[in-house]
This record gives structure tokens, C-alpha cells and sequence, in this order.
């Protein structure tokens, strides 16, 4: 019982330390497919086609609005998806995650992200 007591006496504090740390750098750990996909998308160049752009226009979204708030926030469907397709494996996005609105179908390749199709569900 001893032991047990030194070994939470460090493990506790130490697992708070590092925690903190990698808090403070801003380090995150994506372990689902969803949130991996999402990191992946965010560091490709973004290609929007030419009726995506229009969608865009047309309901008032900003670039910015795509990749801090669809993006990251979104759920990814892979059920609607096809992420073992060669090249690239396209998308569907779903945002708000709970009540969607938008639905964002994209291609994520090797070096760019190419948005093609931004629907309003509701």
C-alpha cells in the first residue's frame, strides 16, 4: 500500500506537468479519422471550383467561415464518403455536427484540397 502511495505521488503531478506543457504548446494528439482527416485537409492549399466559389457567394461565406468553422468543427460522413478512392479521397463534411446546415463535398490529395459542391440542407 506503501508503494502504491509514492507511485501516485509522482505519476499524479507528473501527468499534470505534462499536460500543461503540451497545453501551453498547443500539441494535440488526432487519433480518430475524422479529426485526422480535418488536420490533413487544413494543411493542403485549398482549390475551390468554380461553382463552389459561386455557392460561396451566394450564401454569404467567407473562406475563412470554411476552414475555422466547417472544417474544424464539421463531421466528416464516411459512410456518404469514398476515403479509400485513388488519388484522392473525397469528402462529405457536415456542418453544424448536430443539425446540419452546410454539406461540403471535397478531394483531399497529396498537396491540395479541391472543393467542389457546398449544399444547404435546411
Amino acid at each position: 500500500m506503501r508503494k502504491l502511495k509514492f507511485y501516485f505521488l509522482g505519476f499524479i503531478p507528473g501527468l499534470l506537468l505534462v499536460l500543461f506543457i503540451l497545453n501551453k504548446k498547443g500539441a494535440s494528439c488526432s487519433y480518430f479519422p475524422s479529426a485526422r482527416v480535418k488536420a490533413e485537409t487544413l494543411t493542403k492549399t485549398f482549390i475551390l471550383e468554380d461553382n463552389f466559389k459561386q455557392e460561396l457567394t451566394a450564401q454569404n461565406i467567407d473562406e475563412t467561415f470554411l476552414k475555422d468553422s466547417i472544417l474544424t468543427n464539421g463531421e466528416i460522413d464516411f459512410e456518404r464518403s469514398n476515403a479509400q478512392e485513388k488519388p484522392c479521397p473525397h469528402y462529405l463534411i457536415s456542418y453544424p455536427k448536430n443539425h446540419p446546415k452546410y454539406e461540403v463535398e471535397f478531394d483531399k490529395c497529396k498537396e491540395t484540397a479541391t472543393f467542389s459542391s457546398l449544399k444547404t440542407i435546411r
